[in-house]
């Protein structure tokens, strides 16, 4: 007898928890933005709802949405800049929609990734590519920072802003929805491994730092625009693209697995998608 109120406050408890869990109730209505570091070009199999964004079906918003038993709209798309967000982007199939475009007021899940196109940052990395042992070549770090002003830092600094509008613009069209912006990887270790990664030690420390920087200024938006910051770089240390093909999550100049260069493979996906699942539930 005296053991019943206990049961009832515990049941009550459980149902205060279903309540407020974003992904609790099967078909909870999941929207996922982004760009290639979401989407996951050239990792099969790829949808051909959108073939010219190069989106895998098994990217981490499927992964996110399997495990919480979430409905997904996944309008992540390569190349997607902040401003196709908001606006149409031409791909090499035609144009495709607003990513704003599938958010409603129903939409109660959304998981964002954006910024790195902003600041140009794989191709910023692709200049930073040296087969000869320094100093046979010439230091992408140095070529950057000439003159005491890091330009990948001023771009950071430019753009911070927009992340922020970003976020507003989200919340302005789905007022109830619990939103995660999920940063980028830890793509490489401290110094490097030069040659397996061709690129000197001193650069990839500046190109892990400059990603860094691109996290905390996301981070910083997160928090003073009312989402959630999923810290991806800190999940995925110890599987950087001098890791094993068994081990990484992220490919390098040359890929060991289906997928494009300087970006998440398969089990990359199903790593960072599992992460996310668990910062939501």
């Amino acid at each position: 007898m005296t053991s019943r109120p206990w049961t009832m406050l515990f049941t009550g408890l459980l149902a205060t928890a279903a309540l407020v869990s974003p992904a609790a109730a099967a078909g909870t209505e999941y929207v996922a933005l982004g760009d290639s570091a979401a989407a996951g070009p050239l990792i099969p199999p790829q949808d051909q709802s959108s073939p010219g964004c190069l989106r895998t079906l098994v990217d981490y918003p499927h992964v996110a949405a399997t495990k919480l038993g979430a409905t997904l709209k996944d309008v992540t798309c390569s190349s997607a800049t902040t401003a196709d967000l908001t606006s149409s982007q031409q791909t090499s199939s035609g144009p495709v929609a607003p990513q704003f475009d599938a958010l409603s007021p129903s939409t109660k899940l959304v998981t964002l990734t954006i910024g790195a196109n902003d600041i140009a940052l794989v191709s910023a990395a692709l200049t930073c590519l040296n087969l000869g042992p320094s100093p046979l070549g010439q230091s992408c770090e140095a070529r950057f920072t000439a003159g005491g002003h890091d330009q990948l830092a001023d771009k950071i600094t430019a753009f911070e802003a927009n992340w922020g509008t970003a976020l507003d613009g989200i919340r302005a069209k789905s007022a109830n929805a619990a939103i995660y912006v999920v940063g980028y990887g830890t793509y490489l270790p401290r110094n490097g491994c030069w040659p397996t990664v061709p690129v000197w030690s001193r650069d990839a420390n500046y190109l892990q730092a400059t990603i860094g920087r691109l996290n905390a200024a996301l981070a910083r938006q997160a928090e003073a625009h009312g989402a959630t910051y999923v810290d991806v770089a800190s999940a995925s240390v110890g599987h950087d693209t001098c890791q094993s093909p068994a081990s990484k999550w992220f490919e390098g100049i040359i890929p060991t697995a289906v997928a494009a260069p300087l970006h998440p493979n398969k089990q990359g996906m199903a790593g960072i998608g599992a992460y996310v699942a668990s910062r939501v539930s």
